[in-house]
């Protein structure tokens, strides 16, 4: 199964954010509520966290780069 790892709103007046980093890179295995990226939004960097247990197949925002909320950052695949 793919799960999508989407950006979430964190704050009412959120409506984009900045990947600071990726905690994880593609191929290595993830737990759920794992801390997956540092995003910065609304002048607070948070910890986007992994909705799912699996391997981390695919990066769709690399660091540094801003999206908008509910964009899909990353894929997890699991079994």
């Amino acid at each position: 199964m793919r799960t999508e790892v989407l950006l979430p709103q964190w704050g009412m007046g959120m409506s984009e954010g900045t990947v600071v980093g990726w905690l994880k890179k593609v191929g290595d295995e993830v737990t759920e509520d794992e801390p997956l990226a540092e995003i910065e939004a609304e002048k607070v960097t948070e910890t986007l966290e992994a909705p799912e247990t699996g391997k981390l197949v695919e990066i769709l925002v690399e660091a540094g780069e801003t999206a908008k909320v509910r964009t899909v950052l990353a894929i997890i695949e699991s079994e």
